[in-house]
C-alpha cells in the first residue's frame, strides 16, 4: 500500500459538508430535508455582479492573471477596506485568492511547524485546527464561552501566549457562535500583545458586514501599533452571496507578501479572470443587495431566537453577528453530536454538532439562518416535535 507522510494523518475536515452531503442524499430519496447546516446565503448573486463576469468572458478575459490578482481589482480592495476600516491599505498589500480558505492556509503553513504554539478559537471554524495540526505546529485552544457573549476574553487568550507562540487567529463575528468581540476587549488584547511583537495575528473577518444591535464592526488593522503583524481574511463568499464563485481576499504585512504570492504561483496561480471582474463590479458597485440580505438575516435571527427559547430543554443566546445561532441543548439530556444526527436522520432537520467545532462546543448545536422564515418556522417545529417525543429517553 501507499505510505504517506504523517502529517496527512492528521488532517481534518468541516463536517458541515459531511452533512450537506446527507442531506442531499435523503433528499434524493424523497425525504423532505430543511437544511440549517450549510452556512451560505440562500440568495442568489446580485445580477450586476453576473454580468459583469458574462461580459469579461465576452471580452477575452480567458487567460492567466497576476499571481495576487489583478491591479484594479487590489486596489478597489484596498478602497473599501480603508473606507470600512480607517486603515491605510496599499493595493500592493492585497492577495485575491480562490476563497477565504485559502488565506488561512498560507498563514498557517508559514507560521506552523513542529514546536510552534498556534491559537485559535474554540468553538471555532473547523479548518484552523485541522491545519495547524497539518503543519506539525501545536493547536492552543481559545476557549469562546456563552457566559462572555460568545466573544473571546483578551485576558484568557493573553495568559495562552507562550515564547513558542507564532500565530494568533482570531474571528469575530464569528463562526458558529455568532458572536462580536466588543471593541473594549480588542483594545485589551492590543495593549497586552506590546509584549509579543514576534506573535502575528490572523484576523478572519469575512462576516465584518453582518453585524446587528447597531454594532459596529472593529477591524485589527485599524489599530497602527499591530498593523505590521496582522493578515486580514476577508472576501465575497458571504457578503456578496457568492459562495460558489470562490473568491476571497486577504491584506498582508508587507514583510510577508511575496512569501503568499510565491505560494500562489506554486499552487493556484491566480484566480480565475472573470471571477476577478465580477469581484470589482461587486465592491464599485450598487451595495442595495448587501443590505437587503442583512436586513433579511437579521428578521429571520429574530424568529431563531424567540422559537428556540421556547422549546423545552433549550436557551438560545442572540447572535449579534453572522448567520449562525447557536443555542444550548445541555438540558435536554442528548449530547450535540447524536442530537444533530437525530434531528437529521429522524425530524428531516440538518443541523451541525457543537464539537464538529472544537471540545468546547459540546453541548451546543449550530443553526444557520440562511434558510427561508418559513422553513426555519417548519424545522423548529419538528425540532420542537422531536424533543416532545425523545428528551426524556435521551
Amino acid at each position: 500500500m501507499f505510505q504517506t507522510v504523517a502529517n496527512f494523518e492528521r488532517i481534518g475536515e468541516e463536517n458541515a459538508f459531511a452533512v450537506l452531503a446527507r442531506a442531499t442524499d435523503l433528499a434524493r430519496q424523497g425525504r423532505d430535508i430543511i437544511n440549517l447546516g450549510i452556512g451560505q446565503p440562500d440568495f442568489k448573486t446580485p445580477d450586476h455582479i453576473v454580468e459583469a463576469a458574462v461580459k469579461a468572458l465576452r471580452d477575452g478575459e480567458h487567460g492567466y492573471t497576476p499571481a495576487t490578482g489583478i491591479l484594479p481589482l487590489r486596489e478597489a480592495v484596498a478602497a473599501d477596506v480603508q473606507k470600512r476600516t480607517g486603515a491605510p491599505v496599499s493595493p500592493d498589500n492585497v492577495v485575491i485568492v480562490p476563497g477565504g480558505k485559502v488565506t488561512m492556509f498560507a498563514a498557517i503553513l508559514m507560521f506552523g511547524e513542529v514546536g510552534a504554539d498556534i491559537l485559535y478559537p474554540d468553538p471555532g471554524f473547523p479548518i484552523y485546527r485541522s491545519m495547524i495540526e497539518f503543519t506539525g505546529a501545536n493547536p492552543v485552544a481559545v476557549p469562546i464561552r456563552e457566559e462572555n457573549g460568545f466573544a473571546f476574553s483578551a485576558e484568557e487568550t493573553l495568559a495562552l501566549i507562550t515564547p513558542k507562540t507564532r500565530l494568533i487567529i482570531l474571528n469575530s463575528p464569528a463562526n458558529p457562535t455568532g458572536g462580536v468581540t466588543p471593541k473594549s476587549e480588542i483594545d485589551k488584547l492590543v495593549a497586552g500583545l506590546a509584549k509579543w511583537p514576534d506573535v502575528a495575528i490572523l484576523s478572519d473577518e469575512i462576516y465584518g458586514q453582518m453585524i446587528y444591535d447597531g454594532l459596529e464592526h472593529t477591524s485589527l488593522l485599524s489599530y497602527p501599533e499591530i498593523r505590521d503583524r496582522v493578515i486580514l481574511l476577508d472576501g465575497w463568499s458571504k457578503t456578496y452571496a457568492m459562495t460558489g464563485w470562490r473568491m476571497g481576499y486577504s491584506v498582508w504585512p508587507t514583510a510577508l507578501v511575496d512569501k503568499v504570492r510565491k505560494l500562489a504561483v506554486n499552487c493556484w496561480s491566480c484566480v480565475n479572470a472573470p471571477a476577478q471582474f465580477a469581484g470589482l463590479a461587486a465592491l464599485t458597485g450598487p451595495q442595495d443587495a448587501v443590505h437587503a440580505m442583512v436586513a433579511e438575516f437579521d428578521r429571520r435571527r429574530a424568529v431563531v431566537v424567540e422559537e428556540m427559547n421556547k422549546l423545552s430543554g433549550i436557551t438560545c443566546a442572540t447572535p449579534k453577528g453572522a448567520f449562525y445561532a447557536f443555542p444550548n441543548i445541555k438540558a435536554t439530556g442528548w449530547k450535540a453530536k447524536p442530537l444533530a444526527s437525530a434531528l437529521l436522520e429522524q425530524a428531516g432537520v440538518a443541523t451541525i454538532g457543537g464539537p464538529d467545532f472544537g471540545i468546547y462546543g459540546e453541548g451546543y448545536i449550530r443553526l444557520s439562518y440562511a434558510n427561508s422564515t418559513e422553513n426555519i418556522r417548519k424545522a423548529i417545529a419538528r425540532i420542537e416535535e422531536f424533543l416532545q417525543a425523545n428528551i426524556k429517553a435521551a
